[in-house]
């Protein structure tokens, strides 16, 4: 004879106060939970890659000036301007590069930025290529 002969043959027992649980139920019990809630996202963040700021010499930052200084003199023009600048990420050290292609509408001197037509602020410090025509006729006079 084994252990449970005894029981082996009885009906399985239903309870008189407690309702039989759905199988949905049942199952839920055992479906495995994120124990770690936000850590793929932790990982994708440490994963996703920045580039470094660059750090521009003083010839390069008067050139810069000069040119955003003929952008400026010839601002009724509304000639098209690439400017390439950065943008520091808000979460991690370094930031990307962006270029807005389009016409410069005015300059904060306050808040040291330009404002594009298009609505883009570029802060000054963060501008690293300027480029227009407006560049290419002066050279032919």
């Amino acid at each position: 004879m084994g252990n449970y002969d005894d029981i082996i043959n009885l009906p399985h027992h239903v309870s008189a106060k407690h309702p039989q649980m759905s199988p949905w139920d049942r199952a839920a019990q055992f479906s495995p939970f994120a124990a770690l809630t936000g850590h793929e996202a932790a990982i994708a963040e440490t994963a996703r890659l920045t580039d470094a700021r660059p750090i521009l010499d003083e010839s390069r930052k008067m050139e810069l000036n000069d040119r955003l200084q003929i952008i400026l003199e010839y601002i009724s023009l509304k000639p098209e301007t690439a400017i390439t600048y950065f943008i520091p990420d808000e979460k991690k050290v370094g930031g990307s590069y962006h270029q807005v292609l389009g016409t410069v509408k005015k300059f904060n001197e306050t808040g040291h930025t330009i404002v594009m037509e298009n609505g883009t602020v570029i802060p000054i410090n963060d501008i690293l290529e300027i480029e227009s025509p407006v560049f290419g006729y002066l050279e032919r006079d």
